[in-house]
């Protein structure tokens, strides 16, 4: 089968278009005929060797897929061949989309919301996992609620956007002015822009803060979070020093690391097929042309999702 693989770390340009030996599935998994995979941030992290969660290559990046399954071991109920599915295999290890196949536990996985073709329902499981798990799980977000989300604009913001909205939050993002029509568009009550306005000066009593930046923008959400409000970081989970910064100023901290879900996956799917969230994907590129996504990535300029196709969408 055709794959992106990878024998050292470096730029883009490491990134190879091979031919590999397909996965054979074992008990619990189903295999996945690829049809669509998601680049993240952490892809090109991963591929720099900046954070080298895969250890030293060669291997091959991607988590996020949509497609059909193509072969079910016996045993597993949850699929039949012809099914499609989305999901976020076995992160943090090894997930291998940037392949033709892949070998999945079926409990990673969900059914593709049927609104979505697959290059839409592959920007999804990553991104949308951690909006989910950090803004329904984790934060608990109610209705009438006031929500800050750091770059509504990008990958996990714009899909945290429309969550936070689903749950009857008042939104408010953080996004540069060029984005500011598309995040309303998303829901979002108001916009700041973050290169002109500190976001401490207009708001001061937020009950949740969603954090996909990092850097000071942990400590300086603390002052735009009312006394026992929720920091919620994607970004700087391990931060002791910023988890104790929250806890002196009366507020709390929590870090949040993606996890597959399927029950996630499915209340996500239900959110799509109602109307109620929608990812958005800026560019859709063959799988040969993985370097060029990364370079998209890294760019710090994409709006939404970058997905790689590999099969009728």
């Amino acid at each position: 089968m055709h794959a992106i693989t990878q024998h050292t770390f470096g730029g883009p340009e490491v990134l190879e278009l091979t031919d590999v030996d397909p996965p054979e599935p074992l008990p619990s998994e189903v295999l996945v005929r690829v049809h669509a995979a998601a680049v993240n941030p952490v892809d090109a992290m991963v591929r720099s060797g900046a954070f080298p969660l895969l250890g030293k290559p060669p291997f091959l990046l991607g988590w996020d897929i949509s497609g059909v399954v193509e072969e079910v071991v016996p045993g597993v109920t949850r699929f039949q061949v012809g099914d499609e599915v989305y999901g976020m295999p076995f992160f943090p290890r090894a997930g291998n989309a940037y392949a033709e196949y892949v070998a999945v536990p079926s409990r990673q996985l969900a059914r593709k919301p049927a609104a979505l073709d697959h290059a839409h329902a592959a920007a999804l499981p990553l991104a949308g996992l951690t909006a989910w798990q950090s803004i329904v799980d984790t934060a608990q977000v109610r209705a009438g609620q006031r929500v800050l989300i750091h770059a509504g604009g990008g990958g996990v913001g714009h899909l945290a956007v429309q969550i936070a909205k689903a749950r009857g939050a008042h939104v408010i993002a953080t996004a540069s002015a060029a984005k500011h029509d598309f995040v309303r568009g998303l829901g979002a009550d108001e916009v700041i822009d973050y290169r002109t306005t500190d976001f401490t000066d207009v708001v001061t009593d937020a009950d949740v803060v969603l954090d996909t930046v990092g850097g000071d923008y942990g400590p300086r959400s603390l002052r735009a979070l009312r006394p026992g409000g929720l920091l919620v970081t994607v970004v700087d989970r391990a931060d002791t020093a910023l988890q104790q910064a929250a806890t002196e100023a009366g507020r709390r901290f929590a870090g949040v690391t993606v996890e597959p879900d399927h029950t996630g996956l499915q209340e996500i799917a239900k959110l799509v097929d109602t109307g109620q969230l929608r990812p958005y994907v800026s560019d859709a590129l063959p799988l040969a042309d993985a370097a060029k996504a990364h370079q998209l990535i890294e760019s710090g300029r994409a709006q939404g999702k970058i997905v790689l196709t590999l099969g009728p969408n």
